[in-house]
């Protein structure tokens, strides 16, 4: 059953796990919370903006990352999402994307990402991506980063109807591990990412060395607050839960 927002509901109506309650699941963000690619897809959101005519800031190119293709170009454009104008940047973005981001290969990560994620495999947390990229983009980001095999599921913009906020996406991620929402963490860095784990019931966990400011990010009740990987890695692990005898685990979808 699911509610009007499209989340599942928790048994007894709480809107969030409480503390105390384990978590078994962590979903990340990927631009500004796994990968610093944030200067370089603002340099490149002026540019193919440029391309189309449209003089952008950085500013303005910094406030469009995260958010779908089609959103955030047709915000920087001034058009419709379904305009040939959109459609065509978006086109030149990902073709631009493999050699102006890409090739930074591993000096996108941020500090501690790989040895956290091994650290939370290592507590038996389930890992999962949920992004607005493209599942390509993503695929290929995750690979040059060196991380991709320390990762499950990757969840897409193109996999689900509707992106960010709506928790569709991270629903799917949660299902697809075979852990409920309430006893996963969504890690992200933009308000959207905060609202989307709230209405999933998941624990929001923000990262503030991304796009969002400390001050937006912890406006959202209940974000767990984290200015580091490592901080990310200690809040999800004293979060976890730990196993009770004869408590059978959700089996995960093949």
């Amino acid at each position: 059953m699911r509610d009007s927002a499209g989340a599942v509901p928790r048994p007894g109506g709480a809107a969030r796990a409480a503390v105390g309650e384990t978590i078994r699941a962590a979903v990340f963000d990927l631009d500004g919370t796994l990968a610093n690619t944030l200067p370089a897809i603002s340099r490149l959101l002026v540019k193919v903006a440029a391309e189309q005519g449209r003089s952008v800031t950085s500013r303005q190119a910094a406030a469009a990352i995260g958010k779908p293709p089609g959103p955030a170009f047709g915000k920087l454009l001034g058009m419709p999402e379904d305009h040939d104008a959109v459609a065509a940047a978006i086109g030149r973005y990902r073709e631009l994307f493999a050699c102006e981001v890409l090739r930074e290969g591993p000096r996108l990560l941020f500090p501690g990402v790989a040895a956290g994620l091994s650290a939370l495999r290592a507590h038996g947390i389930e890992l999962a991506v949920a992004t607005s990229k493209g599942t390509r983009g993503a695929e290929a980001l995750l690979d040059v980063l060196g991380i991709r095999d320390l990762l499950g599921p990757v969840i897409s913009q193109e996999m689900v109807r509707r992106g960010k906020p709506h928790p569709e996406m991270v629903l799917r991620a949660a299902a697809d591990l075979g852990v409920a929402p309430w006893e996963s963490a969504y890690v992200g860095d933009t308000v959207s990412d905060m609202r989307m784990a709230v209405t999933a019931r998941m624990e929001p966990v923000a990262v503030t060395y991304g796009v969002g400011s400390f001050g937006e990010l912890a406006a959202v009740a209940g974000t767990r607050m984290c200015g580091s990987f490592k901080e990310v890695v200690s809040t999800i692990a004293a979060a976890r839960p730990r196993p009770m005898a004869g408590t059978a685990s959700p089996q995960r979808r093949r």
